[in-house]
This record gives structure tokens, sequence and C-alpha cells, in this order.
């Protein structure tokens, strides 16, 4: 970090928080804070469902899940596009008729309070998690890379977003997130074409490609019915389907991005433009993880990218040990640089050597086989410590290869990212706590200032709560898994229970309060039995699974209950 790179982050991060706060200042009403007035055109609503989403795990976690697994991952947002239709034909118009200021507001409307209150806790349950770990995900990589103080980062972020969360509500998330995305995006954008002009002269695009293949990091779909694969066509269609139904059907972090628009048409159309981009962004930061893998086929590439092992390990007994790997590491690192330079040399003659090919690949193995060894040697260093270093490839490129003032830029993309994802968080938590749960049952009239002032408060109460969780948060195997996780755990269940409330009017509020309760525990078995208790890779099933699993429970179970409580009441009538 230089000091062009200070001036780039500092600049670009207080331009964002002074512009957001001085935007939007000055709410009259709940409405102004809540709904943004519903002054908030198209493009401004696509864009902030987009930075919403975007956080700073997509951008730390993304591209080193394609460095060690390959593009696979995009599968996961295949059906987030036919989601964006269904909720843009159904969620939206009935939202806007019943004129909520949240999504479970509809909830009481349809079936009855403690429905409504459900489904809010659940949601604040996981939001509540998910926004501190937005906060906590960049901190804890920068802490670990850069030397600083974890909870000193874990603040700083926090206090940035409250600043102007706090002052402007809906009106500042969207706002900031305009200018978030584009510094996001063209961080980005300058990244990935560094990256191919620090390849080797004569190699191509094409070639880096044929590269990539050849280590198995371009296989983009995969159509096996196995359901213990995490990521597949169909686990994307199906389970990728209901959990973007869920997040962005009734996740209010995302429904107050579009509820804000000024219409329902501009509303629809916000969701649309999400939907034709998001799957192409992913694929574009899948893409730059994998260029980062074959930029490193030829320059020097650590054992394990985590640095703070490295350091735990120099001061153990096992220094020696994990000395002599790194040297073999080295050793083969020098000989996959020769091969790769003799298969574009092929390549670039328009032939594809199946001998060269063979050989890389064994390179490859021999090397995976290193980092294994590594990984055992930690954990002997230290039983705690985190082997996985997914989350640190990415910043490792940052740090080593990037010229000075893009650092700045890039470590202003990852906070920025982070701010945007915690801002709708806070927003979103603070709304559905002062609307869903205090106004639904404080007792006497309150004016519209009292819940203005309240919603505020809850503002800034759960960013302190986010922080607090950030603080005494741990790592998990892979940063976007685990928000991953998180939300399709409870994402079903809330799910179903608005699908059977859009679309199968005979159950009434009894049976599908009673239904959700069975789905979200049935769901918790679930989870620990097939997921939680098995190491990483030996899962029962894809986490993905879950959305759809409870969604569908809660629906055949709600259609259950509703018919026995039928029968009953058909027979005490006779």
């Amino acid at each position: 970090m230089q000091l062009f790179d200070w001036i780039i982050l500092i600049v670009t991060l207080l331009f964002i928080v002074i512009y957001g706060a001085w935007k939007t200042k000055g709410s009259k009403n709940v409405e102004d804070f809540i709904l943004g007035s519903n002054e908030t055109p198209w493009h401004v609503v696509g864009l902030s469902v987009m930075a919403t989403q975007a956080s700073a795990i997509t951008f730390l976690s993304t591209p080193g899940q394609a460095y060690h697994d390959g593009m696979g991952f995009v599968q996961f947002y295949f059906g987030l596009p036919i989601a964006m239709v269904v909720i843009c034909v159904t969620f939206i118009p009935l939202y806007h008729k019943y004129k909520v200021y949240t999504a479970y507001e509809y909830l009481e409307k349809r079936f009855d309070l403690k429905t409504r209150s459900l489904a809010a806790i659940l949601f604040l349950f996981q939001r509540g998690l998910g926004t501190g770990l937005t906060i906590y995900a960049p901190a804890i990589i920068l802490s670990a890379i850069l030397g600083w103080n974890l909870t000193y980062m874990n603040i700083i972020i926090g206090v940035l977003v409250i600043i102007y969360t706090f002052s402007g509500g809906t009106k500042a998330v969207n706002v900031t997130q305009k200018q978030q995305m584009f510094v996001i995006m063209s961080g980005m954008f300058i990244t990935f074409f560094l990256i191919l002009h620090y390849l080797p002269n004569d190699m191509t695009f094409t070639s880096a490609l044929h590269i990539a293949g050849a280590n198995d990091k371009m296989n983009i779909v995969n159509f096996s019915f196995d359901p213990e694969e995490k990521y597949t066509f169909w686990s994307g269609i199906t389970g990728g389907f209901f959990l973007a139904l869920a997040y962005f059907g009734t996740d209010q972090s995302q429904v107050g991005r579009y509820l804000s628009g000024r219409s329902v048409r501009e509303s629809q159309m916000g969701l649309i433009m999400n939907g034709l981009l998001k799957v192409p962004m992913q694929f574009f930061i899948l893409l730059t993880g994998v260029m980062v893998f074959v930029f490193f086929q030829f320059n020097p590439v650590p054992l394990n990218f985590n640095p703070n092992n490295k350091a735990m390990i120099e001061k153990s007994a096992y220094k020696g040990e994990y000395n002599a790997l790194e040297k073999k590491l080295d050793d083969l690192s020098e000989d996959k640089k020769v091969i790769n330079l003799l298969y574009i040399d092929q390549l670039n003659q328009d032939y594809d050597n199946p001998i060269l090919r063979k050989e890389l690949v064994a390179l490859s193995n021999k090397e995976k086989d290193l980092r294994d060894r590594a990984k055992e040697i930690i954990l002997k260093g230290d039983s705690n410590s985190e082997t996985n270093d997914k989350d640190y490839v990415f910043f490792h490129f940052i740090l080593n290869y990037l010229p000075k003032g893009l650092i700045g830029l890039l470590l202003a993309v990852i906070i920025s990212a982070a701010m945007s994802s915690t801002a709708s968080g806070l927003n979103a938590l603070a709304s559905t706590t002062a609307i869903d749960i205090y106004k639904r049952n404080v007792k006497g009239e309150k004016s519209e200032r009292h819940y203005l002032y309240a919603t505020k408060f809850f503002t800034l109460l759960w960013g302190i709560i986010a922080i607090l969780f950030a603080c005494i948060g741990t790592l998990f195997e892979n940063l976007i898994q685990l928000v991953n996780i998180i939300g399709s755990i409870f994402y079903g269940t809330v799910l179903g229970i608005f699908l059977v409330g859009f679309y199968i009017h005979k159950v009434q509020s009894k049976a599908i309060f009673y239904s959700a309760v069975v789905s979200q525990l049935t769901i918790f078995i679930i989870y620990y039995y097939a997921i939680y208790i098995f190491p990483s890779g030996e899962e029962k099933l894809g986490y993905l699974w879950l959305n759809f699993i409870g969604a569908m429970l809660t629906i055949v179970i709600s259609l259950l209950l509703q018919w026995t409580i039928f029968r009953k009441q058909k027979a005490i009538n006779e």
C-alpha cells in the first residue's frame, strides 16, 4: 500500500458516504425513509438490486472459488432470470396493490398477524446474521493480508454504512449503490484486462482458455443428477430458482429496493435488468478467477494463500517440513511454466497436443497433493487454523501484482461492496422491525414522525448488532457459500408461505402457520444430518436443495392441514 493507494481508497469511500448523506438528508416521514417517496427510476432500481446482492464476499470469494473449482459455480445463478419473471408477474403487482412498506405486511392482509410475525422474525434472524457477515468477510481478509486490526476494520466499515443509512434511509441506499456499482465494475474490468496483459506476450485469450480447460476449470455445465454434487444444472434451475425467488421476492433487503420504484412498471424493469445482467456479471467474475489461475501457471504461487498460516508455521516446530514442501512447489512451478509455454507454442500452430495436456493435468495433480500435505502440516501446527484459502487467492494477486493506485481502487471495490450489502441489510432490518414488529404491537396512536424516529433508531441498533456479530464471527470454509447456506436454511419456508398466499387461496391462516413451523424445524434437522455433520465435500445433499425442500414442505403440509381442518368442520356441520 503506497501513499497513492491510500489517497484513492480514502477519497473514494468518503465521497460515497458524504454524497449519500448530503443527497438524501431530511426524510419527512416513514414513507420517505423506507420507500424513498417512490421516486426511484428503473435503472437505479436495477443497479441497487444488483449491488445489494454483490457483496464484498462476491468479489473476494468468487474468484477464489473459480481458481480452485472452475466455472461450475455459475450454475448457481441459472434459475435467477426465471425467478425475476415470476416476481415481476406476481409479487410486484400485489405488493403495489396493497401499498405495503415491507413484504411481510402482505402476509397479515392475506393470513393473520402471527403468520406475518413468524415470517418477519425468520427474516430478522437470517438477515441479521448475513449483515454481520457482510461486514466481517472483507474485514478478516483485509486484516489478515494488510495487518490491519480486525476489530477496527469491522467498526470502520459498520460506522461508514450507519452514517448515510441513518441519514437518508432507502434513498441513501439507492443513491450510494449507484456510485458503488460504478466503482466495483470499473475495478473488476481494469483488473481483468491487466491479468490478460500480464500473460506471456505470445499468449492469446483463446490460449488462456485452453490452459484453463486442460486443468478442468472451464466445465461450466454439469448435468449430473447426483444430489451430493453442490453445483449442477438441475440444482441451479430448481434450488437456485427457489433461492432467487425467495431472496428477491420475500427478503426485505431486496423487496425494499424495488418497492421504492416510481411505478409497478419501473420496479419490473429494474428486476428484469437484474435478471439479464446478473448471470453475465457472475460469469465474468468467475472468469477473472480462472484467468488468475492461468496467470499463476507462469508466476510463483504460495503453498497456502492465507498469510496467517505461513506466519504461524514459521514459529512452529514444523517450519522445516513446510519449507521443504515450498521448495518442491517452486520446482514444480518452473516445470509448469515450461510445459505451459510449450503448450502455447503448439496452440499457436493450431495443434492441441494431447501429450502436453496430460502433462499439465499431472503437474496440477502434483500441486494439489503438495497443497493438501501443506494443510495437514498447518493443522499439526495449529488445529484451529483455517486451511481453506479460497477467500485469499484474489487478494494475494491484487497486493502482489497490481500497479500502484489500482491496489487502492480494488480495496475501495471490496469495501464499497461490503458497504452496499450492509446498507441494504440495515435498511431492511430497521424497516421490518419498525413496521412489522414495533408498529404492529405498540399501544396507542403515534405520529408519523414517531415511527420515522423509531425506524432510524432501529437502523442504529441493527448497525451496532451487525458490528458486534462481525467482531465475534468465525471464518467458515468459504464465505460466499456460508452466506448462501444461511439463506437456504430459512428462505424455503418463507417462500412457501408467500407462494401459498399468492396462488393457493383455499389455504387459511391456521394451516399455513403450523405448516411453516413444521417445515422450518424439518429443514434444521435435514441440514444437520445431511450437511452440517459431514466434512466439506462429503455432504449428502447440496445445500441449494434446502430452498426447494423448504418451499415444497410448507406448501404440501399446508394443503394437508387445510384439508384436515375442512374435513373436521364438515363433520361438525353434519
